[in-house]
């Protein structure tokens, strides 16, 4: 008997490396297992490694639109394909998971981040306004996910939160796809270049990186994969002087970041300690390691116990630039234990930190559902 399942999201990228690459993905080479994937961004419909990608059109208008408009959309393509599991990936659908469990469905909510916390954490909202809406969602969180038949988390501190609410909560977490990332390349044929991949921000520790550069040595360059989210932060640090040593690349395929590891010989990952960020589990951290090269990370104390224990990287306070050049130097400068940190990151994912593991705890609770 064939099961239908459908993922939805209304704010997520249709190739969504947690929903598309690995979730679907994952779940569609089951041969009972039927997959679907409803999406909003107006660029049509496709079959893609065996995922059958609907596009209710693109979001039009600002967030309250996206958040009425296009939930209404999703949830009525969502009751028309009739599933028997559907799988939740964002917060504004949470209304649309208790219509579709109202239907006899078996639904997952999935929170990839902590939201309370993180609406806490928005720099352009008033200090009241966020006190008040980060209670009133964790309160509207505690009456409806114990409605769910099961929380998954992108975190383990995410699932503790959630095992208050709802018995039935789990982390999968956004491992490394073992074989996509590994990299071969010979140290002796790496260049003096530092990256960093992902989305770039000011909370991201964008400013501090490039300004940075002014610190390290002569010929180091600094390779940024990813899109500005700011405009006038981009303006900016595209003013210093420091700009000429840094490579612009643009979003690129998951084929095009493997590459940008093989010729780097650490990876950045220094975010502001801000409050949303003391407990998350960096995707762009484990898939250095990875690459079999080192981190270099904020001194956040969650990330810091997991590179000093695996000695696989160098963590700084992200808002010292010169601290951070002098750990970009010293890899540089070092590259027999450069490539000895690499070697131990690259074997703890193979050992630990590896989608394959996340992946079974996947299949066991679809299993459990159906």
């Amino acid at each position: 008997m064939e099961i239908k399942i459908t993922h939805l999201t209304s704010a997520h990228p249709r190739y969504d490396t947690r929903i598309f690459v690995k979730m679907c993905s994952s779940l569609a080479k089951k041969n009972d297992y039927k997959i679907s994937l409803v999406v909003a961004d107006g660029k049509g419909n496709e079959l893609n490694n065996r995922v059958n990608i609907i596009d209710v059109g693109e979001k039009v208008g600002g967030r309250f639109s996206r958040m009425t408009k296009t939930v209404k959309k999703v949830f009525e393509k969502a009751k028309a394909l009739d599933s028997d599991i559907y799988h939740l990936h964002d917060p504004e659908l949470i209304p649309i998971g208790l219509k579709l469990k109202k239907l006899g469905k078996k639904v997952i909510f999935d929170a990839h981040e902590d939201l309370p916390k993180q609406i806490l954490g928005k720099h352009y909202l008033n200090f009241f306004i966020k006190q008040i809406l980060s209670k009133g969602f964790e309160f509207y969180e505690k009456i409806t996910c114990k409605k769910f038949d099961y929380i998954i988390t992108a975190t383990p501190y995410i699932k503790e939160k959630f095992l208050k609410i709802n018995k039935n909560s789990i982390d999968i977490n956004n491992f490394p796809i073992t074989n996509e990332l590994i990299n071969n390349t010979p140290w002796s044929e790496k260049k003096d270049k530092v990256c960093y991949v992902g989305g770039i921000a000011e909370v991201r520790g964008i400013k501090e990186i490039v300004k940075a550069m002014a610190y390290t040595d002569k010929g180091v360059k600094l390779t940024l994969a990813g899109t500005f989210s700011e405009s006038l932060v981009e303006k900016e640090v595209k003013s210093y002087n420091e700009w000429k040593k840094v490579e612009e690349l643009g979003f690129l395929n998951r084929e095009r970041v493997s590459s940008v590891y093989g010729a780097s010989k650490a990876g950045l990952v220094t975010l502001h300690p801000i409050i949303n960020y003391i407990d998350a589990l960096p995707v762009k951290m484990f898939e250095y390691m990875a690459a079999g090269i080192p981190i270099i990370s904020s001194n956040i104390k969650y990330w810091e116990k997991i590179i000093s224990e695996n000695n696989c990287g160098i963590c700084v306070d992200p808002m010292d630039s010169k601290e951070i050049a002098n750990a970009i130097n010293y890899i540089i400068a070092n590259p027999k234990e450069a490539q000895k940190m690499g070697q131990n990151g690259k074997k703890v994912i193979l050992e630990k930190y590896n989608w394959n593991i996340e992946e079974e705890k996947l299949f066991k609770i679809y299993k459990e559902l159906t």
